[in-house]
């Protein structure tokens, strides 16, 4: 069977929004903040099955995320050793026989900004968040990229770099996509720092 590695997201240390939110809306075992993760992305769906598999039995990584759906599978597992996660990612890409190089590079399909944000379009918005509120007046954040679990990467790195309220995020599926909202300046700065990331994987 030939299997595409469409995402291979290593986090040396989970932010603690994007930590607190992925133990929100997991299935599995809560990650912490501080924690390594990793975030493999897979084609076809249900081999995603065989790569926890692999995870687990090869070292003592904790899986927070299993998704399977229409196309794409998704795992993600975290551990305080990074050495740990790094091993469960090895032993992976052995197992299906792929190489680091090969795993598909991200894009970024869209990327915008609505500054000072309706009270009504806020109102809808939050009515399918998952994560922080988001205030009439914030400014919005809003990542596009393809294949999903590239979206992950974007918001660490984006809660690192500003003071910014995760609103939500969707790590599976044809596209990934990430919510975040706060001022101007920091909303400037979190999509500065979530493009930039991307954009030093694709090349």
């Amino acid at each position: 069977m030939s299997v595409t590695v469409r995402g291979y997201v290593f986090i040396d240390s989970l932010q603690p929004q994007l930590a607190a939110f992925t133990g929100t809306t997991c299935r599995g075992f809560l990650p912490l903040a501080g924690q390594a993760s990793l975030w493999i992305e897979t084609a076809p769906g249900m081999i995603i099955n065989r790569v926890t598999d692999v995870a687990l039995k090869a070292t003592r990584v904790a899986p927070a995320v299993q998704v399977v759906e229409r196309a794409f599978g998704l795992l993600e597992v975290h551990h305080e050793d990074q050495g740990e996660v790094h091993s469960a990612g090895d032993a992976v890409l052995a197992h299906l026989g792929v190489d680091r190089k090969d795993v598909k590079k991200p894009t970024v399909v869209s990327n915008q900004i609505i500054r000072s944000v309706e009270a009504y379009q806020a109102q809808l918005i939050n009515r399918n968040r998952q994560g922080m509120m988001l205030i009439p007046g914030q400014s919005l954040f809003i990542l596009e990229t393809e294949p999903a679990a590239w979206v992950v990467i974007a918001a660490n790195e984006a809660e690192k770099a500003a003071n910014v309220n995760l609103v939500n995020l969707r790590p599976f599926g044809a596209f990934g996509r990430l919510w975040m909202a706060g001022s101007e300046s920091e909303i400037d700065s979190a999509a500065e720092a979530a493009q930039a990331v991307i954009e030093s994987l694709s090349s």
